[in-house]
């Protein structure tokens, strides 16, 4: 255990962090000399949304990886509906069992959160979102959070542990503002130490009201105004931003944009996007609901097998020609032009394939704007 009461790499690599019914199953199984050769299926029933974005693999490929199992997955960055397979593990039983805890915590997590974060972008157009949200999760997983998040979409994220290879973005907490006498000394400060690329957005509701911020911060040459209220103040946020773009507009400052922060939800983004240029979201995306993920076996000893209210046999998921997607069983003949999703990462424990990080966020981009332009069409 380490000392902050997190579960050590080296136990969840061992399965010692399982739910203590499996570690009685296998127990079980092993006096009886059972077993069995399965197929089990990853899963979800129900989605928070009509679709949800698949992520967390690297993790659980890097969990099995040297165990006698075999992997099969859709790509991390893929859209899936309920009951879609995304997930195959092909194995004896015992040898994989008490992973099902950790296998399920890895996709039910960072789906959640790459999921919701491509909600976010669908809701504000070609307004950038940044994930502001790691401190609202334990420190320990926020390399996941904004690891699942950058799959999602966003532009950029704040913690400074994220995995290489997105923007570490952020400028200024109102701590720092409250350490100098006026606002214009900090913002003047910061404008003169921080590097020269770093954008000069400024936070602008410490003391005053966001307007006589706001003016007073495009006056020491603030490229932009961060205003950090949804959720601090009872009033009309929306005539608040009206205000402040109307009084900057006024004064001649209309380059200077509005970037939106302070528990920013999805309804937040629909209803302010036509006035903020950028978001940046904490909890509505770090805290986003899980993918309530199971893993079920849908094959025994080569015949189908499947619990109630489960399809048994072993399945592949198509994209077809049309934009639909279909589910048949492996052996079957799929349609003409069908492109199968669902394909092999580990084979026998040996790693043949590893998710790139920023193939997944392509991925997922290239369809949020096939969503957006089928939507477009739509409203026409």
């Amino acid at each position: 255990m380490g000392t902050f009461l997190t579960v050590s790499d080296a136990e969840i690599k061992n399965g010692d962090c399982t739910d203590i019914y499996f570690v009685r199953t296998e127990e079980t199984l092993a006096q009886d000399n059972l077993n069995p050769d399965v197929v089990m299926e990853v899963t979800a029933s129900s989605l928070p949304d009509t679709w949800a974005v698949f992520s967390g693999l690297s993790d659980v490929i890097t969990l099995l990886e040297g165990l006698p199992v075999t992997v099969d997955a859709m790509p991390e960055g893929t859209v899936f509906y309920p009951n879609d397979p995304v997930l195959r593990i092909t194995g004896k039983y015992r040898d994989f069992c008490r992973y099902e805890t950790a296998i399920l915590g890895f996709l039910c997590h960072a789906s959640g959160i790459a999921s919701a974060a491509a909600h976010i972008k669908i809701a504000a157009g070609t307004r950038p979102v940044f994930s502001f949200g790691s401190r609202r999760q334990h420190p320990a997983i926020a390399a996941m959070i904004e690891r699942s998040a950058w799959i999602g979409g966003v532009e950029g994220v704040s913690n400074t542990c994220a995995p290489e290879g997105m923007p570490v973005v952020g400028t200024m907490p109102h701590a720092f503002v409250m350490c100098y006498e006026r606002p214009e000394d900090a913002w003047r400060s910061f404008d003169r130490n921080a590097p020269e690329d770093v954008p000069r957005i400024m936070l602008c509701d410490t003391w005053c009201d966001e307007k006589s911020e706001s003016l007073r911060a495009a006056e020491c040459g603030a490229t932009a105004v961060r205003l950090d209220t949804p959720r601090s103040r009872r009033g009309n946020m929306r005539a608040i931003m009206e205000e402040v773009r109307w009084e900057l507009n006024m004064h001649g400052h209309t380059g200077v944009k509005i970037f939106l922060s302070g528990g920013v939800t999805r309804e937040d983004v629909v209803a302010y996007r036509d006035l903020v240029d950028a978001f940046g979201v904490g909890g509505a995306i770090a805290n986003a609901p899980v993918i309530d993920f199971s893993m079920d076996i849908v094959e025994i000893g080569g015949k189908p097998k499947a619990k109630r209210g489960k399809r048994s046999g072993v399945k592949q998921v198509y994209d077809l020609i049309c934009g639909d997607r279909r589910t048949l069983p492996v052996a079957s003949v799929p349609p003409a032009g069908a492109t199968p999703i669902i394909t092999r990462f580990v084979e026998n424990g040996r790693i043949v394939s590893r998710p790139d990080m920023q193939e997944a966020r392509g991925r997922l981009i290239k369809k949020l704007v096939s969503f957006m332009e089928s939507k477009a069409k739509k409203e026409k």
